[in-house]
């Protein structure tokens, strides 16, 4: 028997009728993820398994390092195939690590290889991979094979929108749109990258940018431009929630310090990321944008490591860092000026879940369900536990029927099952509390509630612009009428 079979995850027959009859048929709307543009317009074909499924995966490299494999097997030199090699002697290792999941998951749902990843099986599972590859496994293929509606690329405000103009001019029924991440405005900590990326935005606005007016203006420019290619949702990862006061005076002050080459101090750099953070706010609110807030990573702790190899190489952790009270005093202060955005914070620390699903609660909107939203978990604790302490979370002080569900946040193409994954756990949430009498035996009413989870709620809530393309995705498979309200 496989590893993976039919009722992986799902521990009881309600459970797996949920998953079959209301989960498994639904479009994947993947709002937040880190795929690239280029590689979807230009339809990628991947030469080995290696490019597909190692190539920039962070999570795999940080598996491998603990399990003592040398850095070149990582981010180094040695060739696609040893590096394979090298992750296929690590799986073994990753037992009850999600990767061991998500690894067998994959390899059956791309390539329907059921073998277990090891070290005797890496070659025969290397040429059955290859092979199918070369077969037309390519980017597109891979969006309509998982049956993807959307996907939000995760974009810096400098970078170049014509691969998404290129996309939505294509035949690909799925819908692709950027997703603004302008973290590199708040960077006066840094000099030298702050006046590199303002540079960099006066090119892309075309605007010389030469005072803290034509920043805000460059900025607002850039907003324009996405929101012409269907944008309509903004990301931050923020180390922590930056909520300070801070004049324009103060603010263009410590702007004009960073373009001259003088760091900004820790208390003058959060005094001027919490001026930007309430600027963007409420232009977003005015674009009727969404906002993403990524929280409290620790990240790059190992400073020789990332000397060596750069950031976000897999040398990061959860911080220990309080995030509530900041998170609620940016919160509340666009919503005093009537420019709180639809919002969607995410949480790195598990200890902070219930905080942060009540704080939602406290930001409501008429005629806009679930207006501030508990990301689903995320980094550390997208794996079983983690969403199951999510879901529980929201659902004991919130309403997890308003959930707008899923991302893969992830740099693979690979990523996909994914969804789902976080779908069966859902259901057998849900299918066991029913078996229990925790939960009506209504199949009507549950069965919508995981629809909308997995798809209509997110579908409803983003208000993304509607395409022929969008419409074609939703007929490939989905049970899911945009008409369906709760």
């Amino acid at each position: 028997m496989a590893f993976i079979e039919d009722k992986f995850l799902l521990e009881s027959d309600t459970a797996v009728r949920l998953y079959e009859a209301y989960a498994a048929p639904e479009p994947i709307f993947d709002y937040h993820c880190h795929l690239s543009p280029r590689q979807i317009a230009e339809n990628r074909r991947f030469n080995n398994l290696f490019e597909i499924w190692l190539e920039g995966d962070h999570y795999k490299w940080r598996a491998m390092r603990v399990n003592g494999e040398p850095e070149r097997y990582c981010t180094g030199n040695a060739t696609p195939y040893e590096k394979f090699l090298a992750w296929a002697r690590t799986v073994p290792y990753t037992l009850r690590n999600p990767l061991y999941h998500w690894t067998h998951l994959e390899l059956q749902r791309y390539f329907g290889i059921t073998e277990l990843l090891d070290a005797s099986s890496a070659p025969r599972i290397w040429d059955q991979a290859n092979s199918l590859l070369q077969d037309g496994l390519d980017v597109h293929h891979i969006l309509r094979k998982f049956h993807v509606h959307t996907v939000g690329t995760t974009d810096d405000p400098v970078d170049s929108l014509d691969y998404h103009a290129q996309i939505a001019t294509s035949s690909l029924p799925t819908r692709v749109v950027p997703a603004f991440r302008p973290d590199a405005a708040l960077r006066v900590d840094s000099p030298p990258a702050f006046r590199n990326w303002v540079g960099r935005l006066g090119l892309a606005a075309n605007l010389q940018i030469d005072s803290f007016a034509s920043l805000l203006k460059g900025i607002e420019q850039r907003v324009n431009d996405f929101h012409a290619v269907g944008c309509r949702l903004s990301d931050h990862g923020l180390d922590i929630c930056y909520a300070e006061p801070c004049s324009d005076a103060q603010a263009a002050e410590i702007f004009a310090d960073a373009l001259s080459g003088l760091a900004a101090t820790p208390e003058r750099h959060h005094k001027f990321a919490s001026f930007m953070m309430h600027f963007l706010g409420q232009l977003y609110a005015r674009h009727e944008w969404t906002m993403q807030l990524h929280l409290g990573a620790l990240r790059n702790v190992n400073s020789r490591a990332k000397g060596i190899m750069g950031p976000d190489t897999g040398f990061d952790a959860m911080s220990g860092t309080a995030q509530l009270a900041a998170l609620a005093k940016f919160l509340d202060r666009l919503e005093q000026d009537s420019s709180l955005p639809r919002t969607i914070v995410y949480n790195s620390n598990p200890v902070e879940n219930y905080a942060f699903a009540t704080l939602i609660g406290g930001f409501s909107a008429e005629g806009l369900p679930g207006k501030v939203q508990f990301g689903s978990g995320w980094w550390f604790l997208d794996q079983k536990e983690g969403m199951e302490w999510q879901l529980n979370a929201l659902s004991n002080v919130n309403l997890l029927s308003r959930f707008v569900g899923m991302i893969t946040d992830s740099r693979s193409f690979m990523s996909y099952p994914r969804h789902e994954y976080f779908r069966r756990i859902l259901c057998n949430l849900l299918g066991g509390e029913i078996d229990k009498g925790l939960l009506p035996d209504d199949e009507v009413q549950i069965g919508r509630m995981v629809r909308d989870i997995c798809f209509g709620n997110a579908d409803r809530y983003f208000g993304l612009p509607v395409t022929n393309s969008t419409s074609q995705t939703i007929a490939l498979g989905s049970s899911y009428s945009s008409q369906e309200q709760l």
